[in-house]
């Protein structure tokens, strides 16, 4: 787990030992995220504050956007379509997602081995090369950051989910499309005494673990399309490139 090439809080590189666990194929989708608001009647944070935070591709900036929640993650005029990752959703609405479908968050460990895909010390969750003869892996953006995304991937924006290969564990978009949450609470030095066996964060925090990297993720910006590469954000907080998958305990 971690890299000691990449940023600071990547490292040390450490082995870890986690309990068995399923894992989703792929991230949340809309229609999964409405199916559980339709049954529970549940208000997402962005939709209770009545706004939340959206990259605006045209101006390059994050904006604060009135009336951008999952329905609309770019603002009130957008929409989205049901095989695309939910965002727009808090660590908050992830969690409560998570126990209504009887599963939960993963662990940065859980993640991180699931990301891998039964490869070790690779750069990549599918190897060393960013794009292997070529091709593709991932839902990133190509070009200068933040001033234009050439789309040579297929995509501007989120994808809908399992457009892109899977890993060695048949999971799809681990890397790229949307950040997703983890359940730990983010410290930048708890790699450095960690416990090897299913750690699970520090005891309490201001802000929670992400994973993954995001279409929003470029070489010459934020190249945290990798396994190891993490980031954090305020569990109320709802981004339109920010979503989740979830875990369950093997029995």
């Amino acid at each position: 787990m971690g890299d000691d090439n990449q940023m600071p809080y990547e490292a040390p590189t450490h082995r870890v030992e986690v309990n068995g666990f399923w894992i989703d194929v792929h991230e949340v989708t809309t229609a999964q995220f409405e199916a559980f608001v339709k049954a529970t009647g549940y208000k997402t944070d962005a939709e209770k504050v009545g706004w939340s935070g959206v990259f605006d591709v045209k101006s390059g900036e994050w904006r604060r956007i009135d009336g951008a929640d999952w329905r609309h993650p770019d603002g009130p005029s957008s929409s989205t379509s049901p095989d695309e990752p939910a965002t727009q959703v808090s660590w908050n609405d992830a969690r409560a997602y998570a126990e209504w479908a009887g599963k939960r968050l993963p662990t940065e460990a859980e993640w991180e081995y699931a990301a891998r895909g039964g490869l070790e010390s690779q750069t990549y969750a599918w190897g060393q090369e960013l794009h292997p003869s070529g091709k593709f892996m991932a839902n990133t953006w190509q070009g200068k950051f933040p001033a234009h995304d050439t789309g040579l991937d297929g995509y501007t924006s989120r994808a809908p989910v399992g457009k892109f290969p899977p890993n060695g564990y048949g999971l799809y978009d681990m890397i790229g499309n949307v950040w997703e949450w983890a359940t730990d609470w983010f410290d930048e030095t708890y790699y450095q005494h960690s416990p090897s066996v299913d750690p699970k964060g520090p005891d309490s925090g201001t802000e929670r673990a992400i994973r993954g990297g995001s279409w929003l993720c470029s070489d010459n910006y934020c190249s945290n399309y990798r396994p190891s590469a993490r980031s954090h954000a305020t569990p109320d907080s709802g981004l339109n490139n920010l979503g989740f998958r979830c875990v369950k305990d093997k029995k």
